[in-house]
């Protein structure tokens, strides 16, 4: 296949070379008598007038070539320009939410009074039997095995791995999880555990104690890891069984751990909070 430019450069030249020819003709018979120059002038005109009204054709039709080149190539510059405006303006965008939750936390921070440090989380572990993610901050800025890890809307969970620069969390929805807890209207005391539901279950609370749906649950302080009365989740399910001395309680984590991206880790936990 010919492109475009071959054929217009080919119909030019076809069309000079009929010219010359028609021109050749017209040539010989000025040259003839009169009855021979009346004849071949009814004769060629019509022929040169359809090679003039083609060249013009052609010289529009290659006018009109370049224009849409140059028109492609301008489009080509918009289409980069529209890209890289719809590429910054995103970014913009993204930044603007990354302030936001910075500055959510920064608040949270400054309310709780705790000791802690911002990490941004970099990795999360994929499989369904541990429930962990990776964060951007390690030895080297003072994070060590051990250490509580939050978000405003409540616990996240516990650094169990550190290295210069980087550490992983294992969360309280992870059935390897626990945290002493306690149900902040009734004050029923109890061990938040994950299950594999992304949930947590609220083991060994008494079937003597008084729980509701929707109540809240905090941390109690008493594990050595988690300040008192951080936000866990609340109470969605509770079944009293006939038998057994422990109720069996579900509790949905205000935390959505799928949405976590900026966490804060608390360097040195005071043995009490101001949320109670």
């Amino acid at each position: 296949m010919f492109s475009k430019k071959m054929m217009v450069i080919a119909g030019v030249f076809g069309f000079v070379v009929v010219n010359l020819i028609a021109l050749f003709i017209s040539a010989r018979y000025v040259s003839s008598s009169s009855t021979s120059r009346h004849v071949g002038m009814g004769i060629v005109s019509p022929f040169q007038k359809a090679v003039t009204t083609s060249i013009h054709s052609l010289r529009t039709m290659w006018t009109h070539y370049f224009f849409l080149i140059s028109t492609e190539k301008e489009n080509d510059s918009l289409k980069r320009m529209l890209a890289k405006t719809i590429y910054d303006v995103n970014q913009c965008k993204e930044t603007e939410l990354s302030n936001d939750r910075f500055r959510k936390l920064l608040d949270f921070k400054n309310a709780s009074r705790l000791h802690s440090i911002s990490a941004g989380v970099i990795g999360k572990d994929p499989s369904q039997w541990y429930k962990t993610l990776v964060i951007d901050k390690g030895v080297s800025e003072g994070i060590t095995k051990g250490l509580p890890v939050l978000v405003p809307e409540g616990v996240v969970g516990q650094v169990i791995d550190a290295s210069d620069h980087y550490a992983k969390v294992l969360l309280i929805i992870d059935s390897n999880s626990a945290v002493d807890a306690l149900v902040q209207q009734t004050r029923a005391h109890g061990i938040i555990k994950g299950n594999s539901e992304g949930r947590c279950l609220l083991n060994y609370v008494s079937r003597k104690e008084i729980v509701n749906i929707g109540d809240a649950v905090v941390s109690s302080g008493q594990d050595g890891v988690f300040a008192k009365g951080l936000l866990i989740g609340k109470v969605t399910d509770i079944i009293r069984n006939k038998a057994g001395i422990f109720q069996d309680i579900e509790v949905s984590p205000f935390v959505d751990f799928d949405k976590i991206e900026e966490v804060l880790v608390v360097l040195s936990p005071p043995s009490q909070s101001k949320y109670r």
